[in-house]
């Protein structure tokens, strides 16, 4: 978790740069008002038949002194401003790489527990082959000497009890089906941890910043697969991906982060529900889906407590929670938000309903060319 605080912007540097620009826009109201409070005074005295020529100019040189002292005062706070964005930019950066290493960290024990499950019963499985393996070639050795004496035309019946007494030893029956089982047990749980691993390679794997098409499926697959420990354990995950799926012009690892953050919500909703005991586990549903020609729409729905509907308006809102103290940073939502509609020009919709559960639907645009402003 240190490594996520190291990096994270501090909430006063964010609130300082969304004060300047409330700062810079009220200044811009005053000049302009300012302006036109001159305007319409020049227009009345022209209007009169008392203005004289000589008045006229001097409030005319007096307005262009203001109009040329606010247009400076505008540019200077304007580059103030452009360098406040561009600091807030780079905050924003800086954020999402921290809670992505803070979701990898929060994730590193529950993948520990995925991985070392496998690995262990792949190693009972190899202490088990090489029991096995000692009594096979024992057997096998006693064998051999029935086979050489046969061969030499000795006796054999005292080699050939010893063969019995060792086929029965070794339970040789049992071993015929014991060792295939194991094989295939350990060369599956090889697998897994092989699935595990990449799938971990390739959700921390950055985009450095630029978009690329891909298939949005493989996204969700290794995001699910990263996750698994959060919601295994609580509920059923189901993932629906329709047939005429396109490729999706997007930055892979914001992506990612946007459906492990959602998947891990629902899992926590899911998981109040079960501590009264009425449920051994609820349901998580992944649905992808074309909207329209150039749109693609990724549900996540889980059938936990739902959300009251006094607080839908600000779960969106940076550092907005509802979980207790140390358990959330109120940073998850909104930075599903800005990665959906700032980077992505995207949309994201909360339909929820307390006591039924909750389903985020995202909208993203399917090229790069509908990505610079959010879709309607």
């Amino acid at each position: 978790m240190s490594m996520s605080i190291s990096i994270s912007p501090a909430p006063d540097a964010l609130a300082a740069d969304a004060l300047a620009a409330a700062d810079f826009e009220r200044k811009l109201r005053a000049r302009d008002k300012t302006i036109e409070v001159l305007k319409k005074r020049i227009q009345q005295q022209a209007d009169g038949s008392t203005t004289s020529s000589f008045a006229l100019l001097e409030q005319n040189l007096s307005l262009g002194k203001v109009i040329a002292l606010k247009t400076e005062e505008v540019e200077r706070e304007r580059q103030e401003l452009q360098k406040a964005l561009t600091d807030l930019r780079q905050a924003q950066s800086q954020l999402l790489q921290a809670q992505k290493m803070e979701s990898i960290g929060q994730l590193a024990a529950g993948i520990a527990h995925e991985i070392n499950t496998p690995t262990q019963y792949v190693a009972d499985n190899i202490g088990f082959i090489d029991l096995a393996s000692s009594s096979l070639m024992t057997l096998l050795d006693k064998t051999l000497k029935v086979v050489e004496a046969a061969r030499a035309s000795q006796p054999t019946d005292g080699l050939v009890a010893e063969v019995d007494a060792a086929v029965k030893k070794t339970k040789l029956d049992y071993l015929r089906r014991q060792i295939p089982e194991a094989l295939a047990q350990s060369k599956e749980g090889l697998e897994h941890v092989a699935r595990i691993v990449s799938a971990m390679k390739e959700f921390s794997h950055p985009s450095n910043g630029g978009k690329e098409l891909l298939d949005i499926r493989d996204v969700i697959n290794t995001t699910v697969t990263v996750a698994r420990s959060e919601w295994k354990y609580v509920a059923e995950l189901e993932t629906r991906y329709a047939d005429d799926l396109p490729q999706v012009s997007c930055m892979r690892d914001m992506i990612g982060q946007v459906i492990l953050n959602l998947v891990v919500n629902a899992a926590h909703a899911v998981a109040d529900t079960l501590q009264s005991g009425v449920r051994e586990k609820g349901k998580i549903r992944i649905m992808v889906k074309r909207a329209g020609e150039q749109h693609i729409a990724i549900s996540v729905a889980d059938d936990g407590g739902g959300i009251p509907e006094g607080i839908r308006g600000r779960i969106f809102d940076p550092f907005f929670t509802t979980k207790p103290v140390g358990k959330g940073t109120g940073q998850g939502l909104a930075i599903v938000y800005s990665t959906v509609v700032d980077k992505h020009g995207g949309e994201i919709r909360c339909d929820s309903e307390v006591g039924r559960g909750t389903c985020f639907t995202i909208r993203l645009p399917l090229s790069a060319d509908n990505g610079e402003a959010p879709c309607k």
